[in-house]
């Protein structure tokens, strides 16, 4: 993939083609991760699902079709096949009878851990070849891409939970 050239020449489309490659590249290897860690992988809306779960232990299912940006029927059905394979357990909302609360269970929270393990794997692999230079620039500009998707700081990453989901980011960019 072409490196777009520092300076004037550079232009906000040609380094936004050049993200949209390494997104592209970065879903294949995602991809590959959820299908190979365990023999019962989770579909990429169950995974969607699930992260947004495990940075909201407890959410209840209507705020949970709204961040999905799904009808209810259809989160209900995602998280029938995730409960039926053990990796959600749904509770009554301590607040209200008719509403649902939604946490993974410790299979589910393994299974994320493995996907990310893996994923983060194949990124130290491909970091490893890069200058120290290139990391730190590396580092500098997807801080600046966070901040300007959410219009928050880069979370360390035990604050992973706590950083702006994608559907807030999705939100505000096509605001």
């Amino acid at each position: 993939m072409p490196v777009p050239a520092p300076g004037p020449r550079s232009t906000d489309h040609d380094a936004a083609r050049s993200v949209s490659d390494i997104v592209e590249l970065l879903d294949v290897v995602w991809e590959r991760a959820r299908q190979t860690t365990t023999a019962a992988p989770a579909s990429a809306s169950q995974l969607r699902l699930m992260y947004l779960v495990d940075g909201r232990p407890g959410i209840r299912m209507r705020a949970l079709a709204h961040l999905l940006d799904a009808a209810a029927p259809s989160v209900t059905r995602l998280c029938d096949r995730l409960e039926a394979i053990g990796f959600l357990e749904r509770h009554p909302c301590p607040d209200s009878g008719r509403e649902l609360t939604l946490k993974l269970t410790p299979a589910g929270e393994a299974h994320l851990a493995r996907i990310r393990e893996s994923r983060e794997q194949t990124l130290s692999h491909a970091l490893g070849t890069m200058t120290a230079d290139h990391r730190r620039a590396l580092v500098t500009g997807l801080a600046a891409l966070h901040l300007g998707i959410t219009g928050a700081p880069a979370g360390l990453p035990q604050q992973r939970d706590r950083a702006p989901d994608a559907q807030d980011a999705v939100t505000r960019l096509s605001g």
